[in-house]
């Protein structure tokens, strides 16, 4: 049985996300403990609310090193919602900038929608060739969020590969729903919330730890 790390930092839904791994018959551990979370054969990082406030909670319990340092070493981890969002460069909300974890560069920004926040279920358009969609390409996911990473260019070197990226729209606004890069999986939506093709998504990832 693969061995997930629940991160507690103060964020996120930690018991819906808890019986969601448990579903797909993972062992999880809710902990910001180093040694659990270190030697997990996945890592799983929630989040729910502002950027700032998540990223605080991040640092106090010293979860953006642990991050780093799981892939650092090419082992797994998977960021939902916010979770998601702190993988990036900063974040941006209320005028306030807060800096992320900078795995990825990018900004998370307000969406440009008539009606916020983009709650309820959504199709996605989902990158060829994705794991973490496999069997569920054409299923709608559940989302909740009024901020996102619109129109993102990935932009590394030569010898950086791009990741896989999958894509949604809340009314005219196009922004990142999903991204696959190496060991990090993350999803702007709530795999926990989405049913049976939430549970299928989270079953390819504890596949691949």
């Amino acid at each position: 049985m693969k061995t997930v790390a629940l991160l507690d930092y103060g964020s996120g839904n930690l018991r819906s996300a808890q019986r969601a791994l448990e579903r797909v018959g993972a062992e999880v551990e809710v902990t910001n403990d180093p040694d659990v979370v270190l030697s997990a054969d996945g890592l799983l990082v929630p989040g729910v609310g502002a950027y700032a406030a998540c990223m605080q909670g991040l640092r106090e319990v010293y979860g953006d090193r642990m991050i780093g340092q799981r892939l650092a070493g090419g082992r797994p981890v998977m960021g939902i919602c916010v979770g998601m969002q702190i993988l990036f460069d900063q974040g941006v909300e209320h005028g306030v900038q807060a800096k992320g974890t900078g795995e990825w560069p990018g900004v998370v920004e307000r969406l440009e929608a008539s009606v916020l926040p983009h709650m309820g279920w959504n199709t996605v358009d989902v990158a060829e060739g994705s794991e973490m969609f496999r069997g569920i390409e054409h299923e709608r996911m559940y989302f909740v969020h009024s901020y996102g990473v619109r129109d993102w260019v990935f932009e590394g070197d030569d010898l950086t590969t791009p990741p896989m990226v999958s894509w949604a729209r809340h009314e005219q606004d196009r922004f990142v729903a999903a991204v696959e890069n190496g060991p990090l999986w993350a999803t702007q939506f709530h795999p926990e919330k989405s049913g049976d093709a939430g549970a299928e998504l989270l079953k390819n990832w504890v596949r691949t730890l």
